[in-house]
């Protein structure tokens, strides 16, 4: 069994990586979803709601930033491309969303796609003994259900 850098089995690491190469696909739609949102809001919740993606793209650029490095860490290399991100993501690409509502829903169903993907990660990555892959989809996964908990709260 060959050990990369951080004396993780490399064939295992490979494979997660790949499966985190498919979470970076989907947190760059969700950002280039969120960040139209943010600039073709409309309406009475205008300004709460542009702040509010705002917020929440400033976030996921993070996200895409962290995802990568780890995939770097892990010894592979992260997928780059809009093109290669559409053919990964199970997000879709939403287009000319004007209204906060249905924007909103948009996000909730993305963060439910990658709530359940980071606990597949997070489980493959425990079993390895990938505590950095672990920890970090952890914080995530922690943060992203509480803001689901709000975002619901605000549709109500």
């Amino acid at each position: 069994m060959e050990k990369n850098m951080i004396g993780l089995d490399k064939q295992q690491t490979s494979v997660l990586a790949t499966e985190l190469n498919t979470l970076l696909a989907d947190y760059q739609l969700l950002y280039m979803n969120v960040r139209g949102f943010h600039w073709n809001i409309k309406g009475r919740s205008f300004f709460e709601l542009h702040a509010k993606f705002e917020e929440i793209y400033n976030d996921l650029v993070i996200k895409v930033d962290e995802i990568a490095e780890r995939i770097l860490t892990l010894e592979s290399q992260p997928v780059h491309g809009y093109s290669k991100y559409l053919a990964l993501s199970a997000i879709p690409e939403t287009l000319d969303v004007t209204d906060g509502a249905q924007a909103i829903r948009h996000i909730l169903e993305a963060y439910q796609t990658l709530l359940i993907k980071q606990r597949q990660i997070l489980s493959a990555a425990s079993e390895l003994g990938d505590e950095g892959t672990v920890s970090l989809l952890s914080d995530y996964i922690s943060q992203q259900e509480k803001e689901t908990w709000m975002l619901n709260a605000y549709l109500q």
